[in-house]
């Protein structure tokens, strides 16, 4: 890259014609397989699942899941973020999240929630900034990956117009 060139980070609604984007991006970010259903909840998520482009190149994507509550709100439950590892610590990942959280805003979406494997430091602290916390310990929530365990990382977002 020249020197004093700006690099363009980009995101773009995950759609049926490049879904495959995701499929790629997960087989090469994740130990998990994630299967129809998860795609499927991608999809039907709208503006919370984004591919990210850096340059032009799909290096990362953000994917959520709408979960109705009792009494009819709605929170938002992150399946998966990532960004492949020669393009992390760009921005890619921060641009992800806070597309996400400025959504949860706008909408008034007060909760937003995760799972992450308990040795995922990297993620965890990640998270952190973001000020999500540490909700839960789930003892064996992972069948074929060491450790099983993870945590349930939660944020309660304020709303950007609270109502009056």
């Amino acid at each position: 890259m020249g020197a004093g060139r700006e690099v363009l980070i980009s995101l773009d609604g995950v759609r049926d014609k490049n879904i495959m984007q995701l499929k790629k991006l997960n087989a090469a970010l994740f130990p998990v397989r994630y299967n129809d259903k998860y795609y499927a909840d991608a999809l039907c998520s709208g503006e919370f699942t984004k591919l990210a482009y850096f340059s032009d190149i799909c290096v990362g994507a953000i994917a959520c899941r709408l979960e109705k509550k009792e009494g009819g709100t709605v929170r938002i439950y992150i399946m998966t973020l990532g960004v492949l590892a020669p393009y992390r610590g760009f921005g890619v990942g921060t641009r992800l999240l806070n597309h996400v959280l400025d959504l949860c805003s706008k909408q008034n979406t007060l909760e937003i929630y995760l799972h992450v494997q308990t040795n995922n430091e990297d993620a965890i602290n990640f998270y952190k900034k973001f000020g999500f916390e540490i909700a839960e310990t789930i003892q064996n929530y992972y069948n074929n990956i060491t450790p099983p365990d993870c945590y349930v990382l939660t944020k309660i977002v304020a709303p950007t117009n609270p109502k009056k």
